[in-house]
């Protein structure tokens, strides 16, 4: 075997310029592949972290009627804080958001809204609700999202009349007063909702001491079954990131498969050419005492060192590129906004051994098989015949 990859090195050296051009293009596979991998991981890292920390924290409970997707639920979907919670609602650890719907009335328009009640003390989310703590009395004091802020052509200092509906049915409405406008990644906490201080929603709607949404800290402890309450750990809350990346991930596969089929097409047809050229090469190898086995084995070398002549040379480009990638990310060249989901407008990569590996490793296994199949026609070849040149 020793024997075999020395003299596999040495006939690729000999092929010169061929050799090199296959190994460019199969690297270029390897770098693609692992870039593009890279960002899928990258995504799945930030978008989760970024839902952690601005909408879902550690988890959420769910009042039992709440449904985020149907409006018509949000007004019968609340309930007394349980007793149990106010000792972690005290130290920060469990932030309770109470939700209903209204409408808005910017600039004489209307469009309908999802107001959301939350302390304006809280520091377990992200979100600026600081800025909702204010003395103002002729106004309620709101924060709002860029994409609500652009949908509503408000900014700070902007007022509006909010609508709503209160626990017996009946209409009121007041002003608000837009004191911050904040920017997120995350479309599910800002498009269509503005944040209200809760004691003032829960006043509003005439619903003391009550909540939609207790979002909790990270912990490793279980969580308890309450009654009236759903647990959504943060598994089931980011299972729409899961859903999106494998389907992105389906559509990568195309992607890495037209790739790899042109590389191996290179190496087939290199290693198609080289039989055909090399007849008396290996009729001489087989009067040489080589077996058929050890004479297709060689061949089958030297195909697959293709791979690792790429790999070597990917690395001596590839590196710098996907090092500088993973430093300063990669910007989408449209608004990620208008995605839908929870996606930041700089990507970074997320490289790790297991990817790197599991590529090289890919490339190979593939590229060897493409180099064994073209070569076990050597093994039906008459010596006499190759070692004149005779096509069998």
């Amino acid at each position: 075997m020793k024997l075999a990859i020395k003299l596999a090195f040495r006939n690729l050296m000999g092929a010169g310029l061929r050799t090199w051009l296959n190994a460019i293009v199969l690297s270029f596979s390897f770098v693609v592949i692992i870039w593009m991998k890279g960002i899928m991981a990258g995504w799945d890292h930030q978008s989760k972290n970024d839902m952690a920390r601005w909408e879902i924290g550690g988890g959420q409970y769910w009042q039992e009627k709440y449904d985020p997707y149907d409006p018509f639920t949000w007004r019968e979907s609340h309930a007394p804080i349980p007793v149990r919670f106010k000792d972690e609602i005290r130290s920060g650890d469990m932030v309770p958001v109470l939700v209903t719907q209204g409408s808005i009335y910017p600039q004489g328009r209307i469009q309908s809204i999802k107001i959301k009640g939350i302390d304006p003390d809280q520091k377990l989310l992200l979100l600026p609700t600081q800025k909702l703590d204010t003395t103002m009395t002729d106004a309620i004091p709101a924060v709002i999202g860029s994409i609500t802020s652009r949908d509503l052509k408000m900014g700070v200092g902007d007022r509006a009349t909010l609508q709503w509906r209160d626990a017996n049915g009946t209409f009121d409405a007041s002003d608000v007063l837009i004191t911050g406008v904040f920017k997120v990644s995350v479309p599910s906490a800002d498009q269509g909702q503005i944040y209200i201080p809760l004691a003032k929603l829960q006043s509003m709607l005439g619903l003391p001491g009550e909540a939609t949404i207790l979002t909790y800290r990270d912990s490793k402890q279980l969580r308890p079954d309450v009654t009236g309450w759903i647990n959504k750990p943060v598994k089931v809350l980011t299972a729409s990131i899961d859903e999106m990346l494998k389907m992105k991930s389906t559509g990568q596969s195309i992607l890495y498969f037209i790739l790899l089929l042109l590389a191996m097409l290179a190496i087939f047809d290199t290693q198609v050419l080289s039989i055909f050229r090399r007849q008396k090469e290996i009729g001489t190898y087989i009067a040489l005492g080589y077996t058929r086995k050890e004479v297709v084995g060689l061949f089958t070398v030297e195909g697959t060192m293709h791979s690792v002549f790429a790999a070597l040379l990917g690395a001596a480009y590839g590196l710098p590129l996907l090092l500088y990638q993973a430093k300063h990310g990669w910007t989408l060249p449209i608004d990620a906004s208008q995605f839908g989901v929870a996606i930041a407008q700089t990507l970074y990569p997320v490289y790790s051994a297991g990817l790197v590996v599991a590529t090289v490793m890919l490339v190979m296994l593939t590229t060897a098989l493409v180099s064994y199949l073209p070569s076990r026609r050597i093994a039906k070849m008459n010596p006499t015949e190759a070692l004149r040149g005779r096509i069998q």
